[in-house]
């Protein structure tokens, strides 16, 4: 008599079949979330980011322009961008106008690098310690929203006319706000990073090194540029009034000769100056910082 077997269902082979499924369905799930960018080319990407900015800079001059030539102010009070450029151009065949972006960049830059050094500890402070954030934070949040001219006065008091009284002023203007950036990215870390990082052993400054900043790194980079920008608003308002032979010619004490001598293409030219500056440092460094940290922790995304 013929027996007839039935072969039991392999519980490996099941196994394999349900890692199998789940596998493609994991696989199908990313295909779905992720997005495929295509390499463009390097010129189609420059001509992208570039021609926007150039259309707009076109039409502020057109519209200049035009505010010129039909005399909305006299030619002596508002000339034309033409003027203002051959205004520049003196500047330069005199071999002075790097010289005036040098000396502000120069005092900008090194004003900012003490901030950023008594901001990011001062911040930590806040940020960290419940009775010092209760009683300096109000402190903190006002001096950042006090204009830094209003500390011209009293640094000449305190310093006379010396550097010293230009980078006081400049360390007023930005360390509140990269302080209160850094207490901000701070605030928005989750208390599991905090709690594992005390699990492993990283506290005191290891925790901070390791933990603290890495986590606040978005909300910090937004601080610096805000700092930044504040840095170079309060350096303007401090060469602007702090004027003496012995401290150099900076973009602000060119802008209030220009003012003395009321020749308004000198003027302009010195806020284009000041302008272009901003702008560039804001494009080709804390830009690509930020585009950077936020890339690597999957907030942007590269289009």
């Amino acid at each position: 008599m013929a027996s007839t077997e039935t072969k039991a269902p392999s519980t490996t082979d099941g196994a394999d079949d349900g890692s199998g499924d789940i596998a493609g369905l994991e696989a199908g799930l990313d295909a779905l979330e992720s997005r495929v960018v295509d390499r463009q080319p390097w010129l189609r990407t420059a001509t992208s980011k570039a021609l926007p900015p150039l259309i707009a800079i076109a039409i502020v001059l057109a519209l200049w322009q035009l505010a010129y030539h039909f005399e909305l102010k006299p030619h002596y009070l508002l000339p034309s961008p033409v003027e203002v450029g051959r205004s520049l151009q003196q500047k330069w065949l005199e071999g002075t106008l790097l010289s005036f972006v040098w000396t502000s960049v120069s005092r900008g830059a090194l004003g900012f690098l003490a901030s950023v050094a008594i901001g990011t500890v001062l911040g930590l402070i806040v940020a960290r310690v419940k009775a010092v954030r209760a009683a300096i934070g109000p402190i903190l949040s006002g001096l950042q929203s006090l204009p830094s001219v209003a500390w011209v006065p009293a640094a000449i008091i305190w310093f006379g006319l010396t550097d010293a009284t230009i980078y006081t002023v400049v360390l007023l203007g930005a360390v509140p706000s990269i302080a209160n950036g850094l207490v901000a990215g701070v605030d928005q870390i989750s208390p599991l990073y905090l709690r594992a990082g005390r699990t492993i052993g990283a506290t005191g400054i290891a925790g901070v090194r390791h933990v603290l900043l890495p986590a606040a790194l978005p909300g910090y980079i937004a601080g610096l540029k805000q700092g930044w920008a504040f840095s170079w608003r309060s350096l303007m308002a401090a060469e602007l009034i702090v004027n003496a032979p012995d401290l150099g010619t900076g973009l602000g004490q060119l802008l209030e000769q220009g003012r003395e001598l009321q020749d308004m293409s000198w003027v302009l030219a010195a806020i284009l100056l000041i302008l272009i500056v901003g702008i560039g440092i804001e494009l080709l460094i804390f830009a690509p910082v930020e585009r950077r940290v936020l890339r690597s922790r999957g907030l942007l995304v590269k289009s």
